[in-house]
């Protein structure tokens, strides 16, 4: 296995939301973004809670972004990993999420699933921004829930 780079963030400064995951998928580093796996319920998710439909390219993707004000990263930036499975990360440099959000306006971060919010450095982020983990949209996992996206979005977008 050899060391993999994960994505650049998407974060413009009027992010009001990060989401964060692990590290990219195989099929996500293959299409150059985030969420790239068709069977990945990110885009879906997300669009849907905002009543859009869920682009088809990556600049579409970026415009959905800026304009409804969600950052995109991983709170791995490079790693060894095989395949796309997050249990076997190893050597992970972890991403600078404090050094990310300073200076925007994100007041969440949600992470998507339980290995981004593992690998995010809490202790040194600013006391007022709102860490939730949600179940990962990862088509791996059986436990996935529309409805606490949902729910955690309208919390996020409702606040401040």
């Amino acid at each position: 296995m050899t060391r993999v780079l994960g994505f650049a963030p998407e974060c413009p400064a009027d992010s009001r939301v990060l989401v964060l995951g692990s590290f990219p998928s195989v099929k996500s580093r293959a299409e150059g973004f985030y969420y790239g796996n068709p069977r990945n319920r990110f885009w879906r998710t997300v669009c849907g809670f905002f009543g859009e439909d869920v682009p088809t390219d990556i600049e579409g993707k970026k415009q959905f972004l800026r304009r409804r004000h969600i950052a995109l990263w991983d709170s791995v930036t490079a790693c060894v990993i095989r395949a796309s499975e997050d249990a076997s990360i190893r050597e992970a440099e972890r991403a600078d999420v404090a050094g990310l959000i300073r200076g925007t306006s994100v007041g969440t971060v949600l992470c998507n699933g339980k290995a981004a919010r593992r690998y995010l450095d809490e202790a040194a982020l600013p006391k007022d921004i709102r860490v939730e983990c949600l179940p990962s949209t990862s088509p791996a996992n059986p436990r996935f829930s529309e409805a606490a996206w949902h729910a955690a979005l309208a919390k996020a977008f409702s606040e401040g």
